[in-house]
């Protein structure tokens, strides 16, 4: 899956942490802003109140399921900058995306 895929199904299974704008920086890839204040996906960047750092392939393998969002965490793979209870919802946002 390409960014703009995930970018438009994120829009389609609205993957956002309400109230709050958390970025997912994919380094060389771009980032996805997950705008859960005006209810929208988008692939622009801005200030956000969480940012988490992570590789496009280590993304796609937490996304499908082979590579555990904690297991990312603990071993580096998956940064976070900002408020870390906003992160720790996106995992509801990795099942809406696998339903």
């Amino acid at each position: 899956m390409e960014k703009a895929e995930l970018a438009a199904k994120m829009q389609e299974n609205q993957a956002w942490v309400e109230g709050k704008k958390v970025k997912i920086d994919y380094d060389d890839k771009g980032v996805i802003m997950l705008d859960g204040v005006d209810h929208k996906v988008t692939e622009e960047d801005g200030d956000a109140d969480t940012t988490i750092k992570v590789a496009w392939d280590d993304w796609q393998a937490m996304a499908n399921g082979q590579l555990d969002g904690m297991t990312a965490f603990m071993t580096g793979k998956l940064k976070v900058e900002g408020d870390m209870s906003n992160a720790m919802q996106l995992q509801g946002v990795l099942a809406k995306l696998r339903g």
